[in-house]
């Protein structure tokens, strides 16, 4: 069983920049070793006849085919805008109003 010492903590608080009290400490002395402890068992578990997987169950692709097909003209595009300028879509001006 893994037993993660408060120094220990200490050390990876200083290498991740952190600042912890001595009760953060002990607290989290004891959630690390929980984690190492749920680690060690996974550990155990896998074999090296067993395959890593991403998924429980087997996917396939589930993407359909790319087909070529017929757009919108730029004229049945704009055609629905509610303004449009030399052949864009017109909008309003949004940068710059807080000057």
């Amino acid at each position: 069983m893994p037993n993660i010492s408060r120094d220990e903590v200490a050390h990876l608080a200083k290498l991740a920049r952190l600042a912890v009290t001595d009760e953060e400490l002990n607290v989290f002395a004891g959630q690390l070793d929980q984690i190492l402890d749920a680690v060690a068992k996974v550990s155990q578990v896998a074999d090296a006849d067993v395959p890593p997987t991403s998924h429980a169950v087997p996917l396939t692709n589930v993407f359909r085919e790319d087909v070529v097909r017929p757009g919108l003209t730029q004229q049945q595009a704009l055609a629905g805008a509610p303004a449009a300028e030399e052949g864009r879509f017109r909008v309003p001006r949004i940068l710059g109003e807080e000057q």
